[in-house]
């Protein structure tokens, strides 16, 4: 796996978004593309693309960038087509390249085939050393691109009969969409890793990472890709089935910490709502003496709100983000590192000085962001930096569509949290354990836990625990 060689300084990297749209009446799919991937924009910010039927053809447009400036030429006229597909890249797999931006679109011995894929093939390696050897030239060094070699190599004569065959040579995970010819699939890995929603308005059947990119569009009737579950929707219907079925679930329990949208629901959750429920868990385990909380924005607003509402203790915006500083720089020196952040969050030392700060935060991977953020919040009079984190302590990469570093960069594999508060000049650091965070999400045998345990729902052939 080639890990994002771009963000050291910020904490985790996000997922990828998907978006499908099929509508048996013509109407301006780039458009809505746009609406529901600028919705999405929070799971990836290096690239955009969308792939759509245009009369005869499937085109495809992506490049890096957000999907305003990239998509923004869609907003200006219509064009009418009946199906196209949508994604938003954060590169878990392979690096920030404009090859590496999908969606990916081939004409092949299947036909004409576009495919956008959010998730992490675990395999990967093993697959393209396969293919390597059988021939096959990659124009990328995506993991999603494997998907299409396996199809365009399968023996099977038809698409159909080539996903079925391909699909269980996948291990991993993966909510991907898909055009084949006039037709839209949208598929779910068994165990459920990735979330994805389809709904329906009208004439349209729509296909997404999350339910605000549903929401944009206005589509109230919808329900969630069930795991291991194939749509297929095109001009002779509808068809829903499961194609591939596992004895569990493994769904990231990371997409309720961090990754997804607060007004959003992902399998079938509120993210607001159990991000309440995970700072009050934190507070009922707390006894620190604090006149002040204080998220890290955006992630942690949800989170300190709970916990401010359980410990009593008033809830402050002590913090301002600056969006329009961009999601990540290459800076080679520490010195600029802490610039970078100051330039994304500032402290309103009104709220501050002078005050006993709870600090709350989703995670803590290197340590070097919540270092800078004590020293900002102290710099500004906080009396005293007591970081609350959301998340028990990462320990394991994830295999699965999450930039987690290696172990011996994860700071909690080389420190205990009275060590760490010392190395980041905090008061104090405490993190959600493991049994409360099950106890917050309920049926915890439905999601993986395996960043913060080492105990994958699947073994993972191509591991990298050590590096």
């Amino acid at each position: 796996m080639i890990l994002n060689p771009v963000d050291k300084t910020v904490s985790l990297g996000h997922n990828c978004g998907v978006v499908g749209i099929y509508s048996s009446e013509e109407q301006n799919i780039p458009e809505k593309l746009f609406y529901a991937l600028f919705s999405l924009q929070h799971r990836g910010q290096e690239s955009a693309g969308i792939a759509y039927r245009n009369r005869d053809e499937l085109v495809v447009y992506k490049d890096l960038g957000m999907v305003s400036s990239v998509l923004s030429r869609y907003l200006g006229e219509g064009r009418q087509s009946t199906v196209g597909i949508g994604h938003v890249r954060y590169s878990t797999q392979g690096g920030n390249r404009i090859e590496n931006a999908q969606p990916i679109l081939v004409s092949c011995n299947k036909g004409d085939i576009a495919l956008a894929h959010n998730g992490n093939i675990s395999n990967a390696k093993t697959l393209t050393a396969r293919l390597g050897s059988e021939g096959s030239i990659f124009q990328s060094t995506s993991d999603s691109e494997l998907i299409l070699h396996l199809i365009a190599r399968s023996r099977q004569p038809d698409f159909e009969g080539a996903l079925a065959e391909v699909l269980p040579q996948i291990e991993g995970a993966y909510s991907m969409v898909m055009v084949h010819e006039r037709t839209l699939y949208a598929l779910r890995d068994p165990l459920g890793f990735r979330p994805l929603y389809v709904g329906v308005k009208g004439s349209a059947t729509v296909v997404a990472s999350e339910t605000c990119a549903l929401d944009i569009l206005q589509i109230t009737d919808y329900r969630s890709v069930r795991p291991g579950e194939m749509i297929r929707v095109g001009p002779d219907g509808r068809r829903d089935e499961i194609v591939a079925r596992s004895e569990r679930l493994a769904q990231c329990v990371f997409e309720l910490i961090y990754f997804a949208r607060p007004d959003s629901y992902v399998f079938d959750e509120s993210v607001h709502q159990m991000r309440k429920r995970m700072g009050a868990a934190l507070a009922a385990a707390d006894a620190v003496k604090a006149d002040v909380v204080v998220p890290v924005p955006d992630s942690g607003n949800s989170a300190a709100l709970g916990y401010a509402e359980a410990a009593g203790i008033p809830f402050e915006q002590g913090l301002t983000r600056n969006h329009y500083a961009g999601r990540s720089f290459i800076m080679p020196t520490s010195a600029q590192r802490e610039f970078v952040v100051r330039m994304k969050l500032h402290p309103v030392k009104s709220v501050i000085e002078g005050k006993r700060v709870v600090l709350i935060d989703d995670s803590l991977v290197r340590g070097t962001t919540s270092r800078t953020l004590v020293k900002l919040i102290k710099d500004a009079g906080a009396r005293e930096v007591h970081l609350r984190l959301t998340s028990p302590e990462l320990k394991w990469p994830c295999y699965f569509g999450i930039d987690i570093p290696t172990r011996k960069e994860l700071i909690s594999n080389s420190m205990s949290p009275g060590q760490i508060a010392e190395h980041i000049g905090a008061d104090s650091v405490v993190f959600l354990s493991i049994e409360r965070l099950k106890e917050c999400v309920g049926s915890s045998a439905k999601y993986c836990f395996a960043c913060f345990s080492g105990e994958y729902p699947i073994a993972v052939r191509d591991r990298r625990d050590e590096e």
